[in-house]
């Protein structure tokens, strides 16, 4: 009962977190949709069980514990702010290959970044906390070159310049696909 609290508080703080950063950058109806599938079951209660104090995401114990994680695959299925639910088959290769994430849901990654970020490390944060962590998964990550190099150049700018820069620049150019 008392990791169901936990979790729910913890969830709840990095989407209120998110909502403020998508409002900031314009992003109004996805601040106000988002990460909603964390309170289904498939989520949830998963969640629960994997619980770690808040320090890193359940998902992280369940995949090592079971060698996969029903919360995340049910997560990136329904979330278009994560690059994984932005993979089709190609018409020329027949392969599942990335494709380009629109900049309205690349926006909202990098405000579900910095807020992650914040969330998890609450007393020690540190802007670059949020560009180390993607350059750390870079390689590993099954992304769209194009999306990759954007995302990597707004979290540079987001170190660079801080918070009121990067959502008025993403308000500015990224909420309708400029």
């Amino acid at each position: 009962m008392f990791n169901m609290l936990k979790h729910f508080i913890t969830i709840t703080r990095h989407r209120h977190m998110v909502m403020r950063y998508c409002f900031k950058s314009g992003l109004y109806l996805q601040g106000l949709l988002h990460d909603l599938s964390k309170y289904s079951p498939q989520e949830f209660f998963p969640s629960v069980k994997y619980y770690a104090n808040g320090k890193y995401s359940p998902t992280s114990k369940e995949r090592a514990t079971i060698g996969y994680s029903k919360a995340w695959l049910h997560h990136k299925g329904r979330n278009k702010h994560h690059s994984e639910y932005w993979f089709d088959i190609d018409p020329t290769t027949k392969r599942y290959m990335p494709v380009e994430m629109p900049n309205r849901y690349l926006a909202e990654s990098i405000c579900d970044r910095i807020a992650a970020s914040k969330n998890y490390n609450r007393k020690n944060f540190k802007r670059e906390f949020v560009l180390d962590y993607f350059l750390n998964e870079k390689d590993r990550m099954i992304m769209h070159p194009n999306t990759k190099e954007k995302m990597e150049e707004l979290l540079r700018l987001y170190v660079k310049n801080g918070e009121k820069f990067i959502f008025k620049y993403m308000k500015k150019n990224l909420r309708k696909n400029k």
